[in-house]
């Protein structure tokens, strides 16, 4: 058949098998998935099938057919005349994988003018608009003259496949190519990518976000550790999970709000007619209230004000116009070290010059610590994030995703804060790490009696972690009230597509019988058998 069938494949790094005896077959019109935790081997996989693998990486297959060519006796010519013409990629960041100089249009002409050869300027522009108007760009006449930086999270991700569909290939790998959307734009790219396998292109997803997978493919191959534990229909996987690992994966996939009565505690954050603008704007007259030790989720789509609301609250944008009380003052620029930022990305929030130890001497400075004090609170504070003390030493590009982000968390409560406010904190990690962090910031909750703020475009998250959610459109507060209520009986029209577009079924329990709750489901003991050497961002 023509597709991709590949066959005991295996790629080892000298005497390390990272990836071993892999076997996948995708036929045309068909979308496979293939999934598992950080380091599964899943993109080495992917990476194998285009001839990328780095030079020290030694690749061997009884089997490697792309669109009916053995790829085994492959040179770098060879590989580089079949990827684009005959398997493409669709990478996780487009705006990385997207050169910011150079215009859309040209981007996506690059594959054309490589693989076709030389035609009038008219007749690539027309191609190049087809392929734009094909991926559901709108206006596509006007989106190839602009740069990626003026284009959306979703429209730049689209305009990446459009590149990779420019030379008709026959088999489309897409990489974590929905990480870091939101809701409806993930659901426009996922519909994008089944459309496309459903014209007869082979699909590839690698991807941990499994309720995506579910949407998308037909059958999930399932990684750990370098080889496939479990491979069948979607059906079979997320209905009848036969494998631990892949029951495990499920359960950190899946968390349902529970209806939970407030307690009757003191307001510790009011916002106010806060308001923002910059060119137009960003933030509208919002306003919620917070009570101590409990959580307020913030969703909405990319560019809905949800970040620059966090930026005020923590003081680091300045409102034009509302105010933020804690405990019912405005906060001092002394006090305002009680509200704390974690990012989204720690590796940049995180000066990478300096060892962890040094960040976190830092931040203890800027809370009034003692020096002599400091070594002492830096093993502490590392303990209660659950890290080894002896990572002090080490910088930020020696730890795991998942290390980094607990050093962030770590960084922030060295100050003592009162409210935290977590912008996307989950986002790139696999559901397992994912889960870890989650149990280790609804504990640091409970020890503290912390008040969170969380913004994220995961509603999942949102749900295994939040009282109340607050939902943002076009930098206005559509609908709130506790989490369990919005998600049962959304009132908003927004707030009912933004989780028509996140939802896809998933079975009421796992295997072993146990449903999973908002408190509940955040539990340690699902990630079992997860090392620190597992404990990363996305592979």
């Amino acid at each position: 058949m023509t597709g991709l069938d590949v066959r005991g494949l295996r790629v080892a790094f000298g005497d390390t098998v990272a990836v071993d005896g892999v076997d996948l077959a995708v036929a045309p019109g068909e979308c496979v998935a293939i999934v598992g935790e950080s380091g599964a081997g899943k993109s080495l996989t992917a990476r194998a099938l285009l001839g990328l693998l780095p030079a020290e990486a030694t690749v061997s297959a009884d089997d490697l057919s792309i669109d009916g060519t053995d790829a085994r006796p492959l040179d770098e010519r060879g590989w580089r005349r079949l990827r684009g013409s005959r398997i493409a990629l669709v990478s996780q960041d487009a705006l990385v994988s997207l050169d910011p100089l150079r215009r859309i249009g040209a981007e996506v002409a690059e594959p054309l003018l490589i693989h076709g050869g030389r035609m009038p300027r008219p007749q690539l522009r027309t191609r190049v608009e087809r392929l734009l108007a094909t991926v559901a760009v709108p206006d596509p006449a006007r989106r190839a003259q602009q740069h990626p930086h003026e284009l959306s999270g979703g429209l730049r991700q689209r305009a990446l496949i459009a590149s990779a569909l420019a030379a008709e290939p026959r088999i489309l790998i897409a990489d974590e190519a929905t990480t870091a959307l939101d809701a409806t734009v993930q659901a426009r790219v996922l519909r994008l990518l089944r459309d496309i396998a459903d014209r007869g292109v082979a699909v590839v997803v690698i991807s941990h976000d499994l309720a995506a997978v579910r949407r998308v493919a037909d059958r999930v191959l399932v990684m750990h550790r370098g080889r496939v534990v479990e491979a069948g229909s979607v059906a079979d996987i997320f209905e009848a999970p036969r494998h631990d690992y892949t029951r495990r994966l499920i359960a950190a996939s899946r968390h349902t709000p529970e209806p939970r009565t407030a307690a009757d505690r003191p307001i510790r954050l009011a916002v106010t007619g806060l308001s923002k603008s910059f060119d137009r704007p960003a933030v509208t007259d919002v306003s919620f209230e917070v009570p101590l030790g409990r959580t307020l989720g913030i969703v909405g789509e990319s560019g809905s004000g949800k970040t620059t609301l966090a930026r005020m609250i923590v003081g680091v944008e300045t409102a034009d116009a509302g105010t933020v009380l804690l405990d019912g003052h405005p906060p001092t620029p002394t006090g305002q070290r009680s509200i704390q930022l974690v990012h989204q990305n720690p590796l940049g929030a995180l000066d990478p010059r300096w060892r962890v130890g040094r960040s976190l001497r830092e931040a203890l400075a800027a809370g009034g610590v003692p020096r002599s004090e400091h070594a002492g609170r830096v093993a502490e504070l590392l303990a209660e994030v659950e890290l080894d003390p002896a990572l002090a030493r080490r910088r930020p590009s020696e730890l795991s995703g998942g290390q980094r982000q607990r050093v962030a968390i770590a960084r922030a409560l060295a100050a003592a804060p009162e409210v935290l406010v977590l912008d996307e904190p989950v986002s790139a990690l696999d559901p397992l790490v994912r889960e870890r962090v989650l149990a280790l910031l609804l504990r640091l909750q409970r020890e503290r009696d912390l008040t969170m703020l969380f913004v994220s475009h995961d509603l999942d998250v949102v749900a295994g972690v939040a009282d109340d959610v607050l939902v943002m459109q076009e930098g206005v507060a559509v609908e709130q009230g506790s989490t369990a209520r919005v998600f049962a009986d959304p009132r908003h029209p927004f707030t009912r597509e933004l989780l028509a577009a996140a939802r896809a079924p998933l079975p009421d329990a796992t295997a072993d019988g146990r449903a999973y709750t908002r408190r509940s489901s955040i539990d340690p003991a699902i990630t079992g058998e997860l090392s620190e050497e597992q404990d990363s961002g996305p592979h």
